[in-house]
């Protein structure tokens, strides 16, 4: 969470349209993650065993389940390109402060569309977590005049919420028949495929500096967070893990106010302590938990 929190200072520091700043991001990250897919399959695990715990998951899954996947990976790789550029669409018309705060909606969707989900049951204890997690972005959003960039931002803000809520509950779904690197991997790929055709029509390319800048953003804050991500997703409830992902904004909003002199208001930082105390919660409630049934 405080490498997604610090992705969002790129949105300020890349004077870029969000197409082509997200391109340029999941570009750098699927190179990564694939490299690493490579040294993992060319390691010592593989020599010992003669697979890697991403092949014996894809063997072990039957034919409908890849047909499956053939769907729903470039469904991931949509929602993954429209949650990061209507993420830094936010944080450009506003502040990071604003889009973080305004993301971390996405407790809120996810609670209540994980009973949808086979096996999943209706988690009222997490649906009130997001209703205070709510309540705390609300402290941030002042009257509504849809000419106010906090407004806009706010708005974009939770777009990416949503879609983010949609990704973590379908990645759920599938990570435990793939590997995190794998299903990371193919669902940036698939996102630099939706992309590209916005970035052809770009006013101008990045500069020396912003390559460099969007080589970090892929490699540090997307490729390794992302995957970290996914595959924490394998042992934790999607809900429980959204309002605990709720740290991203409360990290965001400092690194911004340290590194961008974006100062929060007393509003923001009552918003910031709700979230906080929210993922707190569910944090040692699910702790708790884990302890009372290993015995």
């Amino acid at each position: 969470m405080l490498l997604f929190g610090a992705a969002g200072l790129f949105g300020k520091w890349i004077d870029l349209p969000p197409t082509v700043l997200v391109l340029g991001r999941v570009v750098f990250a699927a190179i990564t993650l694939g490299a690493g897919m490579a040294l993992w399959r060319g390691g010592r695990e593989t020599a010992r065993e003669g697979t890697t715990p991403i092949d014996r998951r894809r063997d072990a899954g039957s034919d409908a389940a890849r047909r499956l996947d053939g769907f729903a990976l470039p469904v991931l790789g949509l929602l993954l390109a429209a949650h990061w550029v209507s993420f830094f669409h936010a944080i450009q018309v506003s502040s990071v402060a604003v889009g973080l705060l305004t993301f971390a909606t996405f407790p809120i969707f996810t609670a209540l569309l994980e009973p949808l989900l086979p096996g999943e049951r209706f988690d009222t204890a997490t649906l009130v977590a997001a209703a205070v997690t709510g309540l705390g972005v609300a402290l941030v959003i002042p009257a509504p005049e849809p000419a106010d960039p906090v407004v806009r931002g706010a708005f974009w803000g939770v777009v990416s919420g949503l879609t983010f809520a949609l990704l973590a509950l379908l990645n759920r779904s599938l990570v435990r028949r793939r590997g995190a690197l794998d299903l990371a991997f193919r669902q940036d790929l698939w996102a630099a495929l939706f992309l590209i055709p916005f970035a052809i029509d770009a006013p101008r390319g990045p500069t020396a500096a912003e390559w460099g800048l969007l080589i970090v953003l892929g490699v540090v804050f997307t490729a390794g967070a992302h995957a970290l991500f996914i595959h924490a997703l394998s042992g934790v409830r999607a809900g429980r893990a959204a309002v605990i992902a709720s740290l991203e904004p409360l990290y965001g909003v400092i690194l911004a106010a340290l590194l961008l002199g974006e100062r929060p208001s007393s509003r923001v930082l009552a918003g910031g302590a709700l979230i906080l105390a929210a993922a707190v919660w569910v944090s040692r409630r699910a702790h708790g938990g884990k302890a009372r049934a290993a015995p």
